[in-house]
């Protein structure tokens, strides 16, 4: 049986890995295929096959695909069809979040890999934290 090893060293860029296993609280980064439909996304495809349609990501953000009725029946409930996990990285157009799997396992010093949780939006991933006035 093969171990996965947790690396303490922060990669040279931690927003485009898709996990963190760097702590105990062990993150994914995911995205909402109901969302692909709604914000109609131009790397959906879809085919049929077996008497059903499925639909897929061209860009192999995630890499299954998925039964359109069933999608769209989960999609009219409140809770929806929910995320999958991302196996690339997120395109700017993708509804995307880190899900924390354990995230009662979160210290108090905070996250020790932040970047991680940075998202394409489409601008630059920086933050700014404090703002000096001069006076």
């Amino acid at each position: 049986m093969q171990q996965r090893q947790t690396s303490t060293a922060l990669p040279l860029r931690p927003q485009d890995e898709m996990e963190c296993r760097r702590c105990e609280v062990h993150c994914d980064k995911v995205v909402y295929p109901g969302a692909c439909l709604a914000r109609g996304c131009p790397f959906v495809y879809s085919y049929e096959g077996w008497g059903h349609t499925y639909v897929g990501c061209m860009q192999k953000v995630y890499d299954v695909e998925i039964d359109l009725d069933m999608l769209r029946a989960a999609e009219r409930r409140q809770a929806g069809f929910g995320a999958i996990r991302a196996l690339r990285r997120p395109l700017p157009m993708c509804k995307a979040e880190v899900e924390r799997t354990y995230d009662s396992r979160y210290d108090d010093p905070g996250c020790v890999n932040p970047e991680f949780g940075e998202l394409p939006v489409g601008e630059p991933t920086f933050r700014i934290f404090a703002q000096l006035r001069t006076t």
